[in-house]
Parts: C-alpha cells; sequence; structure tokens
C-alpha cells in the first residue's frame, strides 16, 4: 500500500474513532458506548440472550461493534437458522470475531455430524489453532478421500488433556479401519492415568475393551487392591489394565510399583509394556528426586518403546547422576519436535561432549550449540557461553518507517484489542490482538510488521502484548521492546536501596505480570510483583512500611517496595543463589529447601530438575530475563552461568533458616 493511501486511511479512521494522533487518549477517553458494551459482557457470560439482543442495537458505531454482535450471536448460534450465521460472517468479513464464530459453528456441525456442512465451512476457517476442530477436519478427510491421517490425529489426541468429541471420534473412526492398533489407544489410556486424568483414559479404554472401561475407575480408587486381586493376566487388555494400575501406583509410591513389577508382574507383560511401565516408575521417583529414578531408568531396555515425556524425564534423572551416556542415548530417541527443542539440543551437545571419543564428536556438539546459541532464551543463552561468547544485547533493527508504523495504527483488530483491553475487557482484548498478528494470516506477521505492532502496543504502555509480540519476531531482535523498564526511577531506586539487582527485579517482574499494573492471578496474587496478601502483610512488618493496608497492593510504588523487600529476605535465606530464590518466589521457601538436597549440582541440572513444570519454566525463564537485562542497564557483558553457580544441601550447617520467611 502507498503511503498516500495510508494516509488517506489514518483520516477516515480518526472520523470514525478507531485512531487518532493521540492514540493513547484515544483509546483512553471515555465514551457513552462503552458501559453497553461492558453489560453485555456481563450479560454474556450470564447467558442471557434476552439482555445481549436488547443491548446490541445500542452498540451501532461503537469501536467494539464486532466483538458486542458476537456475543449476541454466540449465545444462541445452537439454534439460530444459517442464513443469519451467514449474514454475520459476511457483515464482519476479514474480522477476528467473524472467524471466532466460525469456529464456534465449525464445532457445533462437527458435533452434529454434519460432514457436508463442515467440509464447505473448514477451508474459509482462518486461525487454524482449535484441535477439537482438527480432529473433525482430519475425520473429514480420512473419509472423503481415504487420506492417511492416523500420525496426526494420534498426536492431537494425545496431547489433550482430557478427551474431547472431536479427537474421540477421529479416533474411534480410524481404529475402526484398522489405521490406529490397540496399542495406540493403550498408550493414550497409560499417558491420561500418568497425568491423573481418569475420565481420558477410561475414554480410550472404551474405544478398544468397552467391557473392561469401568476397571478403570476402580484402578485409579485403588490400585494396590485392584494388583492384590489379580495374581495373572493371560489376555492383552488384562495386562494393560495391570499396567495402568501399576502407572497409578507409581504416582503414590514408585518403590511399591517397582517391588510388584519385579517380583510378580515382570515376566507377565510383553518387553514393551514393561519398558514402558519402568519408565513411568523412573519418571515418578525422579519427580521426586529420589536417587533410584535412574536406576529404575536404566531397566528400559528400549528407549524407542517410550514417549517424549518419559525420555525427558529420563534426561532429567540421568543429569543428577551425571550419566552422560544416558542422556545422549535419550535424547537421540526423542521425537523431531524434541529434538529441536533447545533444551534437548543444549543437553545432546554437553553429552556428546562428556562422552566423546573423537574429534568429530566434539565437533558434532559444537555444531549444535551453533544452532541454538543467542540470547533468545535460557539453554540459548548457555550456549552461547559453552561457545565462548558473553551476552550481549544486540543491535537494534533498522528504524521503523513512518509507513511501517501507519500500518499498525490502521489495523483494525490491534485498535480494537487495544480499546477493549483499555476498557478492562483484557482476555476479549488479547484474543483479537493475538488473532491480527499471529493467526490472520497463514504464518502470522513478518518481522519488521510485528515490530510495528509491538512498537503501537509499547507507545500505549500496554507492556504484555508489546513484550509478547515482539518476541515472535524471527530474525530481528528489539530488546528495547522485548525486555522494557516501566516505572524504571522507582525500581532501580528501590532495588539499590535494599542492595538488590535491578536487573533481577525486573527480570522477575517481566514474568509475573508483564507489567501489567493491575494484574491478579488465579490464587489471589497481585500487582506487578504479584504479592500474595499475607506475605505482603508479613513483609510490610520486616521492611517497617507502617500503616500498611491491603488495597494499598495495587499502588505501584508500594508493590514495587514490598516485593522487592520479599525477594531480598529469600535471597538472603538462600545465600544469595538467584535460582534457589527465584524457585521460592514461585513455590514457596519450603520447596527449594527441599529440592536442594543431595547432590552439588550445576544450577541448570538442578532448575532443569525442579518437579514443577510452573516452576521450573518460571526459573529459567527469570534468570535467563535477569541476564538480558542487566546486559542492558550496565551496558557490559554479561553471564547467566556466573548467576547460576551450583546447588547443593546448606553451605554451613549453623547458618539459621529464616522459618517465619512464607
Amino acid at each position: 500500500m502507498k503511503f498516500t493511501q495510508i494516509l488517506t486511511l489514518l483520516c477516515a479512521m480518526a472520523t470514525t474513532g478507531l485512531w487518532s494522533p493521540d492514540a493513547r487518549a484515544q483509546v483512553q477517553a471515555p465514551n457513552k458506548g462503552d458501559e453497553v458494551i461492558l453489560e453485555m459482557g456481563q450479560a454474556f457470560k450470564k447467558g442471557d440472550k434476552n439482555r445481549l439482543s436488547a443491548l446490541l442495537p445500542q452498540t451501532r458505531g461503537h469501536v467494539l461493534e464486532p466483538l458486542a454482535a458476537y456475543w449476541e450471536m454466540r449465545a444462541r448460534l445452537e439454534n439460530a437458522p444459517e442464513s443469519e450465521i451467514r449474514g454475520f460472517l459476511n457483515t464482519y468479513a476479514g474480522s477476528y470475531y467473524e472467524d471466532r464464530l466460525r469456529n464456534d459453528w465449525l464445532l457445533q456441525l462437527g458435533k452434529r455430524r454434519d460432514w457436508a456442512g463442515f467440509t464447505a465451512e473448514y477451508p474459509r476457517y482462518r486461525m487454524r489453532d482449535d484441535r477439537e476442530l482438527r480432529c473433525y477436519a482430519l475425520a473429514t478427510e480420512a473419509m472423503n478421500s481415504k487420506a492417511d491421517v492416523a500420525e496426526e490425529a494420534k498426536r492431537l489426541w494425545y496431547s489433550l488433556r482430557e478427551a474431547d468429541d472431536g479427537c474421540t471420534y477421529v479416533v474411534d473412526h480410524l481404529h475402526s479401519g484398522k489405521q490406529i492398533n490397540g496399542l495406540d489407544l493403550w498408550r493414550k489410556a497409560r499417558i491420561a492415568m500418568d497425568a491423573n486424568r481418569p475420565r481420558a483414559a477410561q475414554a480410550a479404554v472404551d474405544i478398544e475393551a468397552p467391557r473392561l472401561s469401568e476397571q478403570v475407575a476402580l484402578i485409579y480408587a485403588d490400585p494396590e487392591r485392584y494388583l492384590d486381586k489379580r495374581i495373572i493376566a493371560i489376555t492383552k487388555s488384562r495386562k494393560e489394565l495391570a499396567v495402568l494400575a501399576l502407572i497409578r501406583l507409581a504416582a503414590k509410591d514408585p518403590d511399591q510399583a517397582a517391588q510388584l513389577l519385579e517380583k510378580r508382574w515382570s515376566i507377565q507383560l510383553s518387553p514393551e509394556e514393561r519398558n514402558w511401565t519402568w519408565a513411568v516408575i523412573g519418571k515418578q521417583a525422579a519427580q521426586k528426586l529420589q536417587v533410584n529414578a535412574s536406576g529404575y531408568f536404566a531397566k528400559v531396555q528400549k528407549d524407542s518403546d517410550l514417549n517424549d515425556d518419559l525420555l525427558i524425564w529420563k534426561v532429567r534423572a540421568s543429569l543428577r547422576q551425571n550419566q552422560w551416556r544416558q542422556v545422549l542415548t535419550a535424547t537421540q530417541a526423542m521425537g523431531p519436535e524434541s529434538q529441536k527443542d533447545p533444551a534437548w539440543v543444549y543437553w545432546r551437545a554437553r553429552a556428546l561432549m562428556a562422552t566423546a571419543q573423537d574429534n568429530q564428536q566434539k565437533q558434532e556438539a559444537q555444531g549444535l550449540l551453533r544452532n541454538i546459541a543467542s540470547v533468545r532464551g535460557f539453554y540459548e543463552q548457555l550456549a552461547l557461553e559453552d561457545l565462548g561468547q558473553a551476552i550481549t544485547a544486540p543491535e537494534r533493527p533498522a528504524a521503523l518507517t513512518p509507513q511501517e508504523k501507519a500500518t499498525a495504527q490502521i489495523n483494525p483488530g490491534l485498535q480494537r484489542a487495544l480499546y477493549a483491553i483499555a476498557i478492562g475487557l483484557r482476555p476479549e482484548g488479547n484474543r483479537e490482538w493475538n488473532y491480527s498478528t499471529n493467526l490472520h494470516t497463514p504464518g502470522g506477521m513478518n518481522d519488521r510488521d510485528l515490530l510495528a505492532a509491538a512498537d503501537l502496543a509499547c507507545q500505549r504502555q500496554v507492556w504484555d502484548r508489546c513484550i509478547n509480540t515482539s518476541d515472535r519476531t524471527k530474525e530481528a531482535i528489539d530488546f528495547d521492546q522485548r525486555f522494557p523498564m516501566p516505572l524504571r526511577e522507582i525500581v532501580v531506586r528501590r532495588a539499590n536501596d535494599i542492595r538488590l539487582d535491578p536487573a533481577y527485579v525486573y527480570g522477575l517482574i517481566r514474568q509475573e505480570s508483564r507489567f501489567i499494573m493491575d494484574a491478579r492471578s488465579h490464587v489471589g496474587a497481585s500487582g506487578l510483583m504479584q504479592v500474595m496478601p499475607a506475605t505482603a502483610k508479613w513483609t510490610a512488618k520486616k521492611i517497617g512500611l507502617t500503616n500498611f493496608t491491603p488495597e494499598q497492593i495495587n499502588d505501584r510504588e508500594v508493590n514495587v517496595a514490598i516485593g522487592t523487600g520479599y525477594l531480598k529476605l529469600v535471597l538472603d535465606d538462600f545465600e544469595g543463589s538467584m535460582p534457589m530464590a527465584t524457585a521460592a518466589y514461585n513455590a514457596g521457601p519450603s520447596r527449594p529447601r527441599n529440592w536442594r538436597n543431595g547432590p552439588v549440582l550445576e544450577a541448570a541440572i538442578w532448575a532443569e530438575n525442579i518437579p514443577f513444570q510452573e516452576t521450573r519454566d518460571y526459573v529459567k525463564k527469570v534468570l535467563s530475563n535477569t541476564t538480558n537485562y542487566a546486559a542492558i542497564l550496565t551496558r557490559q557483558p554479561q553471564s547467566l552461568k556466573a548467576r547460576l553457580g551450583t546447588i547443593g544441601p546448606r553451605n554451613s550447617p549453623m547458618t539459621e533458616v529464616n522459618k517465619d520467611l512464607p
């Protein structure tokens, strides 16, 4: 589009209220229609169809009219005539809400088994991010063209936490056509039982052995009793039920499950069933940080019998025991997607270096490190350092042109998203923003468009969209966007006052709240530094913040004072270890006190073995953020490894643990 055309569009949007030169003021300006939009949002949550229909006419011409119209139509979609649905799709053609309603309609067509209607409409669906819809689409491909869709169907089905109609349907259809076999179904049941999802396990068994699916509930309730009542399993299905029981028992007591497998069940199971069961026992022992976890994994005779989740836990257990040969074989057995994950590329490279017999293997390891080395994340930074390079802030990309900025400013989806966020509809705004940047066109926006969209969000101080959008660029890296520093005077002053690294504070805030000032978590943590009410009250007393009241926690300066004060107390309690202090900030101090017991480990190995996925990812991201923020603040080369150090039992038994620390 020519620049003169863009200017013409800007003028047009200014007259309609979608854009003005003072964009931030425009979005935040009060609008008499906002209250109607917010009331419709409440009516939609309550399922009040009549109220939605009554209010809709009042939203005509409002920036968020497409959202209001979507709510009204979605509430009665099940009974709406097709002509009315198509009228909505035509009215809002090209928008997020057109595709959002199409997504909902396609789900209904799939549930109704209206395959002709589904097949006709699915090619128009742009988002392509709904797994259940993809499963319905695979079913139609299998029915219409006899396409071989089994591998993709299994991958989608295995990834679901709970069973849904679409993926269950396509798997059942493929099983009937002998494209998916019994072992595929039993593996889904094993994965679900291991994930504490008995309904999903039962749904899988119901396809393969419907007369036995009720046994799954008994196994889940009391696996030990189930196994005690069964001395021998002759049929394939009975053996698999025993495997499910051993998997369930392993979650409670991996050592007891191991004893039963060794003494009674091992001889009755197939080699594949034994390998899988030993691996699950090893995984459960590894999650409890037991020293015998790698021993259980050693009983697995064939790594290719395992899925990637089990192989990943084998790597973690082997790392704790310095068993590099096992790390190498496990990473080599992973599937294509895991083999591209920087974490497993990094550990495979390290294992190659540790076990190398010749220069060729060392060169292969170096090549793996070079493939991932960058400032983008935890393992990418470690790879940089292993290659002898320090971590520095990259040069900024070429400045955005006026035309590139204008293109972002006139994007209706981005403008609607920012408006929704500004009036308190953050989830709705986030969804339209993500659609506009990621899903509207195949592959999403290119790097320059992403930088322009991120710049627009930064200018509006919508920091989470700024960060998340800039994070998606593939080649260009703009640290000013990816690592912004709102409230710099407050954060740096407070951190310096208590001798805390400001880069560490920013690294933590970026992960905690993405600088959303009024952020509130599902467990009640509030503000920039996501402080829990009880922790805030306790910390306020410790740091001498008199007359503190709970409602003050969302005050920016108070939140930073309490968050940094607590972080400093935690850091001191863990003898200056950033990885352990970070884990304590996320999961409470008692857990990392237990997790540090055992061998002295590289902190990267210790972090990779944190049992909780949320805390494991949190620690790695906060420390990676911190290193990049330090590069920005100091303009000096930085080291992630120096911040990690090593972790083991408490250095001095004479050092008192702060038992009052919440």
